[in-house]
């Protein structure tokens, strides 16, 4: 017998048995099934994946689109139209402030054209304002409410006005609340003894005068210079606080 007939193939070869692989090899054929896993769920998914992708892009578009073409420029005409009814109202002509007249918008026209933007935004506090001077007291709350400060300033007038169309509608509870929303400010020297005051009157006809006595001794303590402290002593020996 020869050395080829003695010779006995691998056993790999005999049970038909693949060779062991390698740790490198085991782990890029793990890579391999797992690219042919992705782009078999891609495939299987792709048109779905596609249409979301576009859709994402549509709204990219959109949103630069309005932001660019529409947007824009409606504030800017929105801020053209609301300087003449501010004129209007500096001049102390509620009706056209509130109304316009043949070529120019007012307020309320302003809330309906230009809902959104920061100058229909402002006519709601402007609309209020003409409201509360024409003692249309109901119109005044409505739009005062509507009406977004953000913080700044106006706010805090925008909530005493408030205070004020809730006085003259008997909503005393509810003329407290805003008024002292309204006084909020503490370094603010010229609105918050206001409505410091305004809201301790509230708080009298409520007969709460322990609440008022809290907020007119405020007035002494904390705003001293303002025009609500010349008569305060006067105010607080009447609740019966004479402590000086």
């Amino acid at each position: 017998m020869s050395k080829m007939d003695k010779y006995t193939a691998p056993r790999s070869v005999v049970t038909g048995s693949a060779p062991k692989l390698t740790e490198a090899e085991e782990i890029e054929a793990s890579g391999v099934d797992k690219l042919k896993s992705i782009e078999f769920w891609y495939e299987s998914n792709k048109k779905n994946i596609n249409n979301i992708l576009i859709g994402v892009l549509a709204i990219v578009v959109g949103v630069f689109a309005y932001t660019r073409f529409y947007k824009g420029p409606r504030i800017e005409k929105a801020n053209d139209a609301i300087f003449r009814a501010q004129t209007y109202f500096g001049m102390d002509s509620i009706n056209l402030a509130l109304n316009g007249d043949a070529n120019n918008l007012g307020f309320l026209k302003i809330i309906d054209k230009y809902s959104g933007t920061p100058a229909a935004n402002l006519s709601h506090f402007y609309a209020g304002v003409c409201f509360l001077k024409t003692g249309d007291f109901k119109n005044a709350e409505k739009h005062l409410k509507e009406f977004d400060g953000n913080g700044t300033m106006v706010t805090y007038v925008a909530k005493g006005d408030l205070g004020d169309a809730y006085m003259e509608q008997g909503k005393t509870d509810d003329a407290i609340k805003a008024y002292e929303e309204a006084a909020s400010d503490s370094d603010n020297m010229l609105l918050t003894p206001l409505y410091l005051e305004r809201a301790a009157m509230a708080y009298e006809l409520t007969n709460k005068n322990d609440e008022a006595l809290k907020l007119y001794r405020r007035i002494k303590d904390e705003y001293p210079s303002s025009a609500q402290a010349r008569n305060v002593d006067k105010t607080l020996a009447r609740l019966g606080d004479y402590n000086p």
